[in-house]
């Protein structure tokens, strides 16, 4: 899954590849391997912090990669336990940004079931184990709850892509878009999903529209990433389109790795490049030239 997940307005938790959102547990690498989905998590019980530490993923370049929630920091948790016990809710947050899922859907199988965020929590912790079907279902709970949630909305789209049933997700990004028109999460996990059905020019559209929003949204892994299991032609052409879009975004180092990228996987070559008018800004940089020395030009 290379989608991101999303946990709504929560930088805490995260999932991205083709950029299916689901917002992270922890965070991703800074330089471009592959635009993964991103899934989109709830914020942590209260009274846990929301973004109590900057996050971090060990697992950096799995496909566990669309966006979710925050682990507590070592003060808070003391501090919550001198307060009242945690909640069953809360026990699942903790134990989801420890990376220790099975722990954490047990206990949010004990929180109270008429809660939308818990249902979307669990779905994720289903999701970042790979269990698409009890993710799917726990989503369509929360759905079932609260069916104006888009972030829940774009969680289920990322499962869909991760099932190759992309008509379907591509109906759920639209269906969170409409909540939230500028979500640019929703927006890359919808571009990486029209990539995949070789959809390249709505698909790039949307990757634009995404970057206009956040410029950092193909950097800003923050909470759980659902690797995409495309092809290597689809992945070469997702890389092409971003460096195309991180051209026009003026961020051109951003352009180099993502063409680098492209050109290993077979998807265009130094002559295209140098003969396509969107890439005339990268001539004379020299990473860019060494970077088509280095593939002899061909």
């Amino acid at each position: 899954m290379d989608w991101t997940l999303r946990r709504p307005r929560c930088r805490a938790l995260a999932l991205s590849v083709a950029a299916i959102a689901m917002l992270p547990f922890a965070g991703a690498e800074t330089t471009p391997q592959t635009i993964s989905q991103s899934v989109q998590s709830t914020p942590p019980a209260s009274p846990l912090p929301q973004n109590p530490s900057s996050p971090s993923n060990p697992s950096s370049g799995s496909p566990a990669a669309a966006t979710a929630q925050p682990a507590a920091s070592q003060t808070s948790q003391k501090a919550a336990l001198q307060g009242p016990p945690p909640t069953q809710e809360q026990l699942g947050d903790i134990f989801a940004a420890r990376q220790r899922y099975q722990a954490a859907i047990e206990a949010y199988k004990k929180a109270p079931q008429d809660s939308s965020d818990v249902w979307n929590k669990m779905g994720i912790a289903y999701q970042m184990m790979f269990d698409l079907s009890d993710a799917s279902r726990c989503y369509l709970a929360s759905l079932k709850i609260n069916p104006r949630n888009a972030s829940v909305l774009n969680n289920l789209g990322t499962t869909y892509d991760a099932l190759k049933q992309y008509n379907d997700a591509e109906r759920m990004y639209r269906r969170a878009l409409k909540i939230e028109p500028h979500s640019a999460v929703t927006l890359k996990n919808l571009g990486t999903s029209q990539m995949a059905e070789h959809k390249y020019k709505p698909g790039w559209q949307s990757y634009q529209a995404a970057l206009a929003i956040n410029p950092h949204i193909f950097e800003d892994q923050q909470g759980p990433q659902a690797g995409n299991p495309t092809t290597a032609q689809n992945r070469g052409a997702m890389n092409f389109y971003m460096a195309k879009s991180c051209v026009r975004a003026g961020m051109n180092d951003r352009a180099i790795e993502f063409l680098r990228l492209a050109l290993n996987e077979g998807f265009t070559s130094p002559k295209k490049i140098i003969a396509d008018r969107e890439f005339a800004a990268l001539q004379g940089i020299p990473a860019f030239e060494q970077m088509l020395a280095a593939q002899g030009r061909q």
